[in-house]
């Protein structure tokens, strides 16, 4: 697989995978009732939800290296902290799926970025 089928193959799943989920923070019931569940103030999801939306958007436009780094960044702490909260509480280990998985993504668009998108640019 070359670095530019990697790039946009995982940073396309992964943007999808964040504004789908942002976007159900404001239009079903659940993630807000899990947000309550694991602990977090009630204004958590609209955080949660918003910063999600905008990185989605921000993993697919043309941006500068750094703030394309802090999008990653952000959602590095996003999905770590999700693993963390679910073990906290007690969940099963079934509730870890997703935020694994979602990192896993993350890090194949990120080692993609790196090798396609800045290889590009040097």
């Amino acid at each position: 697989m070359n670095a530019k089928t990697l790039y946009w193959g995982a940073t396309s799943l992964l943007a999808l995978f964040a504004a789908v989920s942002g976007a159900m923070y404001f239009l079903a019931e659940a993630p807000a009732q899990t947000i309550e569940r694991l602990g977090y103030p009630d204004y958590f999801h609209v955080l949660l939800g918003v910063g999600k939306i905008v990185g989605a958007v921000a993993l697919v436009v043309p941006l500068p290296r750094s703030p394309k780094e802090w999008v990653y960044a952000g959602f590095t702490f996003d999905f770590v902290a999700a693993v963390i909260s679910h073990v906290m509480v007690g969940d099963p280990v079934s509730s870890l799926v997703m935020p694994v998985g979602a990192l896993a993504v993350l890090m194949a668009s990120y080692a993609g970025y790196h090798q396609y998108v800045l290889a590009e640019e040097a």
